[in-house]
């Protein structure tokens, strides 16, 4: 009786074709030191990944906040704010103090009306300034940082809102200076006699 031995599957795994991290073992001749050391180096690894993610997520906390506040200044300075209305209040005391007796109408419109809106606009320009200022150098720190290193994308959206906001409140603080928004009402010529 003839027998003959019957060839392996192609498909079938042989202990050649078992790997452990990404390296060849040899399931015959495993060596325990040798395993601990492959798995060493794995978790070594997956440490360095959690560092480089702890790392981007300190660097995005900054910048996260920083796009926060300049779109809350942005908003500020749109909608005005306390110390925009303490300058104008204080503006307009100043100007009553200083105004005498024998004003004539456009000076005491232009003393009571045009000075404390002047300073309103001028505060109000300000926190536009600055809030561009920071989403400008929220959106730019990247580009000065690590390699490869970028904002989440809210962030970036956040940021870029703020510098919408300051803009449009630059834009309306220039209006509003140079009385082109509202020009200064001017009282009627009065009859001579």
């Amino acid at each position: 009786m003839e027998t003959t031995k019957t060839p392996a599957p192609a498909d079938a795994e042989t202990p050649e074709d078992v790997t452990v991290a990404d390296k060849p073992v040899d399931l015959v001749k495993e060596d325990p030191a040798e395993i601990d050391e492959a798995a060493e180096t794995a978790a070594e690894a997956d440490g360095a990944d959690e560092t480089d993610s702890v790392e981007e997520r300190d660097g995005g906390v900054g910048a996260a906040a920083g796009a926060i506040v300049a779109s809350a200044l942005g908003t500020v300075a749109l909608s005005g704010s306390w110390i925009s209305r303490v300058a104008a209040e204080r503006e307009n005391l100043v100007n009553q103090l200083d105004l005498s007796a024998g004003a004539d109408n456009n000076e005491k419109i232009a003393a009571l009306y045009s000075s404390p809106w002047h300073a309103t606009a001028l505060v109000n320009g300000v926190l536009a300034t600055i809030a561009l200022l920071v989403a400008v150098f929220v959106l730019a720190r990247p580009a000065f940082g690590s390699p490869g290193r970028t904002l989440p994308t809210w962030v970036r959206s956040v940021a870029w809102a703020a510098v919408a906001l300051a803009v449009l409140g630059i834009l309306l603080f220039a209006l509003m200076y140079f009385d082109v928004l509202l020009p200064v009402p001017t009282a009627p010529a009065q009859p001579a006699g």
